[in-house]
């Protein structure tokens, strides 16, 4: 496994991965930055890098998360939520085929190991509420601003 270490504008993201893929996407306050990209962990670096600018709206390269097999699902539910847009933990339940496993699936998507790539910070409340976020809804709500900027109407 090699490990990167970047700054961002949301604090100092951590990349995981070997040929296998990306296993570890994570965000802290504090770290030190790399001077070295591994070069298994380049294209990753540069599409987040991207992404942070502006000029992606999707991620390509290869994922290799570890978790559970329902874990697996609702993180590749996550993947087909568009950049953009929000769903709540509810719409993620039906999509998954169980109501009832609202929590469930609000677990799961606090367990994500991929941030942003995997976009759990797209699932919010019923009511419409930045609820649950492992990051900290400080930058779930920096994440949704983002991906859905307000564009200032003419008043002419």
């Amino acid at each position: 496994m090699e490990t990167v270490y970047i700054k961002t504008p949301l604090g100092i993201t951590t990349i995981i991965g070997d040929e296998n893929g990306i296993s570890s996407i994570s965000v802290s306050d504090e770290g030190t930055v790399s001077t070295i990209i591994p070069t298994i962990l380049e294209e990753a670096v540069s599409q987040l890098n991207d992404y942070f600018e502006g000029k992606r709206n999707h991620f390509d390269f290869k994922l290799n998360p570890k978790g559970t097999e329902f874990q697996q699902k609702v993180w590749k539910a996550l993947l087909e939520i568009p950049y953009g847009k929000t769903r709540t933990y509810l719409e993620q339940s039906k999509i998954l085929g169980d109501v009832k496993a609202i929590r469930a699936v609000a677990s799961a998507n606090g367990k994500n190991p991929l941030w942003i790539v995997v976009p759990c910070h797209r699932v919010i409340g019923s009511d419409g509420s930045l609820t649950g976020y492992a990051g900290g809804l400080w930058r779930k709500k920096w994440l949704l601003e983002h991906e859905n900027p307000t564009t200032q109407q003419s008043l002419f």
